[in-house]
């Protein structure tokens, strides 16, 4: 026996990451638990929080993509389409563990030079400003 598949999309605000691929079946959560979808569920528009979204190939295999929160809209119960602002994809819970780490990490370094660099405009922006509206001396006056 066959079973019936849905075409799942998983798109970013910078690419898609899953571009209607044939599912047979997704687990998401959102804030009122997991929960799953196989092919001819009703219409649903819901938020997801930040987890692991997991699916299942016709042929048996799993699938698996960290999201950063989103939302998931299902369609007609052939569609399921997943917005989200970031979304890292993975063959094995292992190594997308393994490489949310490394984007969690080069993300907080980034954010760490970001606040640096800003510090460091600020202070200049600081300096300029006092340097204007420090009193100048007159001319004959002494320094």
């Amino acid at each position: 026996m066959t079973e019936r598949c849905f075409s799942l999309t998983i798109a970013t605000p910078s690419r898609i990451v899953v571009d209607r691929i044939a599912v047979v079946s997704l687990r998401a959560e959102d804030n009122s638990g997991a929960f799953g979808i196989r092919a001819g569920h009703a219409d649903l528009v819901t938020l997801l929080s930040a987890s692991v979204v997991r699916w299942r190939m016709a042929d048996g295999s799993e699938h698996y993509c960290a999201i950063d929160g989103g939302v998931l809209l299902v369609s007609s119960g052939t569609d399921v389409s997943l917005a989200c602002r970031d979304a890292v994809p993975g063959a094995s819970l292992e190594a997308l563990e393994a490489e949310v780490r490394r984007e969690r990490a080069a993300q907080l370094e980034a954010m760490r030079r970001a606040r640096f660099e800003q510090t460091r405009l600020h202070a200049r922006a600081v300096r300029q400003m006092l340097r204007y509206l420090r009193p100048q001396p007159q001319r004959g006056e002494a320094e």
